[in-house]
């Protein structure tokens, strides 16, 4: 049986993205919420490392809340009607994207400091500062993104306001390609070698210490796993989706001269990616336990508090 090409992209969105992002949703939303309210009521004394996680997983929550809406749709076969939803839910994307990776980069560096000053006597490390740090982080990530809005306005005006489109299907007075690959550079790239330079720099001052003091533990080892693991994370993920949206950008010009069964298996491919660039918010909950025992005991003791509360509200009087 031979598959009409131009309904690959309509059978990719309604049986591939609806049940991805449904699953993402379920999965993601309930560790990120219990990561939050954890910090919230379970935290009482916010260390640097603290702020960088709680700031990630505050992004990835709501970035997880706009996928319901996007599964619904897609399962309906229905498009975006309202344009302030379709900017909105685009542009929390895509901010979530690339602030995820930053503040990464961010607990990487702070990992690497406190190894190599651990009594937190460097001013990096202290929670003022990482505060600061967070607040320009997102006005940068604010700032790389806003171009987009122009994009998508002008293109929702000569749709009549009633075509949603993806970024990699837009245009309008910025150039596509040049904003996709600046922002593949500053967004990505840049902020994927601070991650690999942090992993390098610990495992060589692990390395010398080790020598030193000749002794290897779990703990000692954990930032170059937290710090390594992330950008592996970040690197199988990311990779794929911004290879093909630039790709498939490039390819809606006529300078390309491809055809149009070609255009459409790009977008396929690209389509295929765009729900494993966003299960880092899934992943990322991971992270926050890795990075040590305090929070992990006292959000287990706040559960064990809730439970018993609540079996002895259970039980007859």
């Amino acid at each position: 049986m031979v598959i009409d090409c131009t309904k690959i992209k309509d059978v990719l969105e309604r049986y591939y993205l609806s049940p991805f992002y449904a699953v993402e949703f379920c999965v993601g939303f309930p560790g990120n919420l219990l990561v939050v309210l954890g910090y919230i009521f379970c935290l009482q004394e916010w260390q640097s490392c603290n702020i960088y996680l709680f700031n990630l997983a505050v992004s990835d929550l709501i970035f997880l809340c706009t996928l319901p809406r996007l599964s619904y749709l897609y399962a309906n076969d229905q498009p975006e009607k309202s344009p302030y939803g379709c900017v909105i839910n685009r542009y929390v994307l895509h901010v979530n994207l690339y602030s995820s990776i930053l503040f990464m980069v961010w607990l990487s560096m702070d990992r690497f400091l406190l190894i190599r000053h651990p009594t937190r006597n460097h001013c990096l490390l202290r929670p003022k500062i990482a505060m600061i740090v967070s607040g320009l982080s997102w006005l940068a990530v604010n700032l790389e993104v806003a171009p987009m809005i122009s994009l998508m306005v002008h293109d929702l005006q000569r749709g009549n306001w009633s075509s949603c489109k993806d970024f990699a299907s837009l245009k309008g007075e910025v150039h596509t390609l040049g904003y996709s690959l600046g922002l593949t550079l500053t967004g990505y790239a840049l902020p994927l070698l601070g991650l690999c330079g942090f992993s390098y720099q610990i495992a060589h001052l692990l390395h010398i210490q080790e020598r030193a003091i000749q002794r290897r533990t779990t703990t000692y080892k954990r930032p170059l796993r937290v710090a390594v693991s992330a950008a592996i994370m970040f690197l199988l993920l990311y990779t794929p989706y911004h290879v093909l949206r630039n790709i498939r950008i490039a390819s809606q010009h006529d300078w390309t001269g491809l055809q149009l069964c070609t255009r459409m298996n790009i977008e396929s491919l690209y389509i295929i990616t765009r729900p494993f660039a966003f299960l880092h918010s899934v992943i990322n909950p991971v992270f926050y336990f890795l990075m040590g025992d305090k929070f992990k005991k006292l959000l287990l003791a706040k559960l064990r508090k809730l439970i018993r509360k609540t079996e002895q509200q259970r039980e007859p009087a």
